[in-house]
């Protein structure tokens, strides 16, 4: 009888224990089978964005030239053309802005990519590469000499031109935005010169192009600094979101070997925003890999376990506890900086043609992180669109650019939602963004422009409350507004 009744237990046993494992592999593979893959077609003649909402027409697509001599006279010929024609230009490089940035109806369309040549000098640590250049090619050239990018942002498939023309910032600890990177670029302005710019050489024109979203001229060549490339371990706390600021401190900024950091935020129904990760990577003594020898980490794997959150409180809980499980016995992987940074946006990539993943990022004073978050509580309760992940990354004080949104230290909460390609949808996260910068505003935030046009003139100027003179500016250095986009547009003095 008490062998009938331990072949019982432990039949229980491996029942549960089929269960435990089943449930969530079955989750991930109906994630993985269920997903409506396509490719979005944009009609010739058409350009569009990362937001998959912006298909706009255009006159026509350029596509620049690769060499230093070819690109200026084209982009002088180009230029004559625009004004003799009453032509508008836009500039794009990868396209990852959310808001019709780098697309004017009707306009020339530049296409920055192919221009993305690159040099090192060893001895001053100066990297001068072609704007169109992605962040990748730039850390897989500097891998080579055993160096890095000193601040760039998380993801390393946007272009060098483009990050600096919305400021983007990283996870580098105690770090500025990617201006603090930036030593010096040339501009071909929209008289066809070209203007070098330091914070010596043309200095307010050097604030206004970065973060100035492609509106004073087109970046060319970039000098960026340059740091050793180390070896790196990673370590996660758990930390209440109240206790973040001291923790962050505490940990990360007082700790020299600390490179990295960002926080996470619980999103899923159970202790929503009750609970945070605190995540950091931490230098050791140990000789790098080289990009070329490195392994996949399951990137994969990574991305499904990401989409199977969305639309799925299950999943969203899934997602929480198998990245608590590993952070857990990740300290004992060793990675590179350069691996690091190395992470592309397809980790996350939506694979799904009749819905969309749209970013969101506020800037908070970190006195008043707590509170926000607080605060953020029953305003994400009620949501209609669908919340897949808050990360937090600290932004140290920007003194380069005009219209620069950590005006003192801050933590940058970034947003994701995927919301589905409706009518309603749209309306329903215009709502919600409506109410997340007025949160924003009462704790003294600003919220990044990249992003959806969803925020009124009057609201962006509370956050902003120097834009009235960085569009007078704009009129001062490009008269006859040759560079315009739909930012401009909806921003702009009426």
């Amino acid at each position: 009888m008490q062998k009938i009744q331990k072949n019982k237990l432990w039949l229980s046993l491996l029942l549960i224990l089929l269960a435990v494992i089943s449930i969530p592999a079955i989750h991930l593979f109906k994630t993985k089978i269920n997903e409506q893959q396509g490719i979005e077609h944009i009609p010739t003649g058409y350009r569009d964005d990362a937001s998959h909402l912006n298909l706009t027409k255009v006159h026509k697509i350029v596509d620049v030239e690769s060499t230093p001599e070819a690109i200026q006279q084209q982009l002088k010929t180009l230029l004559k053309y625009a004004a003799e024609h009453h032509l508008k230009v836009s500039i794009a490089g990868a396209k990852h802005s959310m808001g019709g940035h780098t697309i004017y109806p009707d306009g020339i369309a530049l296409n920055m990519l192919p221009y993305n040549h690159m040099s090192f000098d060893e001895k001053s640590n100066i990297l001068t590469i072609g704007s169109g250049a992605t962040w990748e090619e730039a850390l897989r050239y500097l891998d080579r000499y055993g160096k890095s990018i000193a601040v760039m942002q998380a993801f390393s498939n946007f272009s060098i031109g483009g990050s600096i023309s919305v400021n983007g910032h990283g996870w580098q600890k105690n770090s500025p935005p990617i201006s603090s990177s930036v030593e010096s670029f040339t501009l071909m302005n929209a008289q066809g010169e070209i203007v070098k710019c330091s914070r010596t050489e043309h200095p307010e024109l050097f604030k206004l192009v970065i973060g100035g979203y492609g509106l004073f001229g087109i970046i060319l060549d970039v000098k960026l600094k340059v740091v050793d490339n180390v070896a790196l371990t990673f370590q996660s706390i758990s930390v209440l979101p109240e206790d973040y600021v001291n923790a962050y401190q505490k940990i990360v900024s007082n700790n020299p070997d600390v490179q990295f950091a960002y926080g996470r935020l619980r999103i899923s129904d159970k202790h929503f925003l009750q609970q945070a990760t605190l995540n950091y990577f931490e230098k050791i003594d140990k000789k790098p890999l080289a990009l070329s020898q490195q392994q996949s980490k399951n990137a994969e794997t990574k991305r499904i376990v990401f989409r199977g959150s969305v639309d799925s409180e299950y999943g969203k809980r899934l997602r929480w506890d198998l990245e608590s499980s590993l952070n857990s016995v990740s300290p004992y992987a060793i990675f590179s900086r350069n691996e690091i940074l190395s992470e592309d946006a397809a980790l996350i990539e939506n694979k799904d043609i009749h819905s969309t993943d749209l970013l969101h990022e506020y800037f908070i004073p970190k006195q008043h992180l707590a509170q926000f978050i607080q605060d953020l509580k029953p305003v994400l309760k009620t949501k209609k669109v669908d919340l897949l992940n808050i990360t937090i990354r600290e932004v140290e004080h920007d003194h380069d650019a005009f219209m620069n949104y950590a005006r003192e230290d801050v933590f940058g909460l970034v947003f994701l939602f995927n919301q589905k390609k409706t009518p309603q949808q749209e309306q329903d996260m215009q709502q919600l963004t409506q109410q997340l910068v007025d949160i924003t505003l009462k704790n003294q935030g600003t919220f990044y422009l990249p992003y959806r046009l969803h925020v009124s003139r009057d609201k962006m100027r509370l956050a902003y409350p120097q834009t009235d003179a960085f569009f007078s500016l704009k009129k001062k250095y490009d008269p006859e507004e040759i560079f315009s986009n739909q930012f401009y547009l909806h921003y702009r003095e009426s």
